[in-house]
């Protein structure tokens, strides 16, 4: 859980189905730390049993405009969003962070992991794609005691998958998500406030413009 709008969707949505939800975020060199206060308010407000920091410092590669000093693009359009693979893509992310996950959920003997990817309006990020996620769910069950012995099946949950930024603020708007609580910027600045230009900010200002409700 990042803090951002579409994580939070997505524990507000486990928590509908009924799920008693561990969140998990990652301190892992972000320029943008200020989500982690995010996550942690969002996990209190709905009722998370646990919500855990894990630091890994991916920040030590580098590569990635989110982690070094490379400047974080800003005022791209919505085409230029959707050609090519940014350079605000983390090598190999959502790769550690679901491997994370899994080893906490196989400690807590939980067979389902939810992550808020979203196919559509990041569809430059390689590791937000379906089959990333059929690969890795695979995986799941091939590299862990608890699916070798039988005891567990992990599913990864993908709710916002192919939904589109308007999507997902009119399911969080459903679900009564707060989304004052969340923060979506990669480059903030003073005050921790949004820049309003990167590419997060875009497609967050253009998600609740389209589904009609205010951004709080």
């Amino acid at each position: 859980m990042s803090g951002g709008l579409d994580s939070a969707t997505c524990l507000a949505l486990a928590r509908r189905e009924g799920y008693s939800c561990f969140a998990l975020s990652f301190d892992y060199g972000q320029r943008h730390k200020v989500e982690l206060a995010a996550a942690a308010r969002v996990a209190q407000a709905l009722g998370a049993e646990r919500h855990m920091v894990a630091k890994i410092g991916l920040d030590a590669f580098g590569g990635s405009a989110l982690t070094s000093a490379i400047e974080v693009p800003k005022g791209r359009s919505a085409g230029d969003m959707g050609h090519g693979i940014p350079i605000t893509y983390v090598p190999a992310r959502n790769t550690i962070f679901l491997s994370f996950a899994l080893a906490w959920a196989e400690v807590l003997e939980c067979s389902d992991i939810f992550i808020g990817v979203n196919a559509l309006d990041y569809s430059g990020y390689p590791d937000c794609r379906p089959e990333f996620i059929e690969a890795f769910e695979r995986l799941a069950n091939l590299a862990t005691r608890a699916g070798v012995e039988g005891t567990t099946h992990v599913k990864i949950h993908t709710p916002l998958l192919h939904l589109t930024k308007a999507g997902i603020v009119q399911l969080g708007h459903e679900l009564g998500l707060e989304f004052g609580l969340t923060f979506s910027c990669y480059d903030p600045g003073p005050g921790d406030r949004p820049c309003g230009q990167c590419d997060a900010c875009l497609l967050r200002r253009k998600g609740f413009e389209e589904a009609g409700i205010a951004d709080r």
